[in-house]
């Protein structure tokens, strides 16, 4: 069964190649009994991939059971897994089957497998170790045959560091991993995927189905869907049933997105940065107030170099190179001198270099994020999308400021 067959069977919509090695690799290990561990973010679709490796096994015709570790309490989660005898805990009237005894030959889906609590962990390594468990109350080891495959949105390297999942449960569930990409790394399936929920809500309410506008197309691509593909389907619906108009424009479709957006800004993050409260405008002034210091730095080295005693002797030796160097870090500096910012930071006072123009700007960062929205789109001819780019913000986040100050 080749992976577009594989996409049919199992309602798989796209064609990136991330995607595509996922599938590929599930269903290479899907004949043996190895232990999967799916990671990917919530609501990219883990939960189908365990099917795959079901199906395509040689137990596909005994028992599938899919648990969610973190909907089940931890006081009862080992009495779920591995079952209780009667009377081992008050509650427990009659001797009750725990999932790893019910699904014996099979397979058992085990998701959101890092909110298990670790004395959990450990019982749940020797399964995988030895293939025997103890019931909750009982002396008693029985022996179990259940290919477990695991999934979890969480880092569970940091989970280790932190002390909430043991190191060797990671490295016994990690023998085959399958990271399945999120809806933003996709951008190819991002419209197919939409064409093909409009088409299922358009059947389902027995209406015509959505359609979006090139600029729409646009802005749904760029979204950051951090709910991913479950996020997607659900505004989907949403206005597949409150929109009577078919045809869907950015204006339409930006009013179902939520404003947690997060523009894709050319400058590194830090997870751990002292200041987790820096908006996208402090960020974006932030890098071109350091560009302009870095420019006043490389002047202030090149001036020290010319300044030495052999100056002279470079001059002479190769004049050229040193008038070319003057021209172009003047040049780089026009270029950074045309952006008129006035940064939200403290800016210590430059005694040692005094080859600087001093010009006084306007204090007003909304004039100034206004004016540079206006020439980056009179560069690109009006066009927003390239516009957005140029500025370094998402698309979604230039219409809301053009509307804001009225553009």
């Amino acid at each position: 069964m080749d992976i577009q067959q594989i996409k049919q069977r199992f309602g798989i919509i796209g064609n990136n190649p991330m995607l595509n090695r996922a599938i590929d690799i599930a269903v290479q290990v899907a004949p043996t009994d190895l232990t999967v561990l799916i990671m990917g973010e919530s609501g990219t679709g883990k939960e189908v991939f365990p099917q795959i490796i079901h199906h395509l096994s040689s137990r596909k015709h005994g028992p599938y059971i899919a648990v969610n570790c973190g909907a089940i309490p931890e006081g009862t989660i080992d009495s779920e897994l591995f079952g209780h005898e009667k009377g081992s805990f008050t509650g427990a009237h009659e001797a009750r089957k725990g999932y790893f005894e019910v699904v014996n030959g099979g397979t058992l889906f085990l998701d959101e497998v890092a909110e298990l609590p670790v004395s959990t962990q450990v019982r749940l390594l020797r399964v995988l170790e030895s293939g025997e468990f103890i019931k909750v109350g009982s002396s008693k080891v029985i022996k179990t045959d259940v290919r477990v495959i695991a999934a979890t949105n969480v880092d569970i390297p940091q989970a280790i560091e932190k002390g909430k999942f043991r190191q060797d449960l990671y490295y016994r569930l990690n023998t085959v991993p399958i990271k399945i990409p999120p809806l933003r790394d996709r951008p190819e399936d991002i419209h197919l995927l939409f064409r093909k929920f409009a088409a299922d809500f358009a059947e389902k309410y027995r209406m015509p189905p959505l359609r979006l506008t090139p600029e729409a197309v646009d802005v749904l691509i760029n979204y950051r869907w951090d709910g991913n593909i479950r996020q997607l389907k659900n505004i989907t619906e949403q206005i597949s049933i409150i929109e009577e108009e078919r045809l869907i424009t950015p204006e339409t479709l930006l009013k179902y997105l939520p404003e947690a957006d997060i523009p894709k800004l050319p400058v590194l993050y830090s997870k751990d940065s002292e200041d987790k409260n820096m908006t996208d405008r402090d960020i974006l002034y932030k890098v071109l107030f350091d560009l302009r210091n870095d420019v006043n730095d490389l002047k202030k080295t090149v001036h020290a170099i010319i300044q030495q005693d052999d100056s002279k002797k470079i001059q002479n030796s190769n004049p050229q190179l040193i008038k070319k160097l003057y021209q172009d870090i003047d040049n780089i500096n026009d270029v950074s001198s045309a952006i008129e910012i006035q940064p939200p930071y403290e800016q210590l006072p430059d005694e040692g270099f005094q080859d600087t123009e001093i010009i006084e700007e306007s204090l007003s960062i909304q004039k100034k994020e206004k004016d540079l929205i206006i020439k980056a789109l009179e560069k690109h001819n009006g066009k927003r999308k390239a516009a957005a780019k140029d500025l370094g913000i998402s698309e979604r986040t230039l219409y809301r400021k053009i509307k804001e100050y009225d553009i």
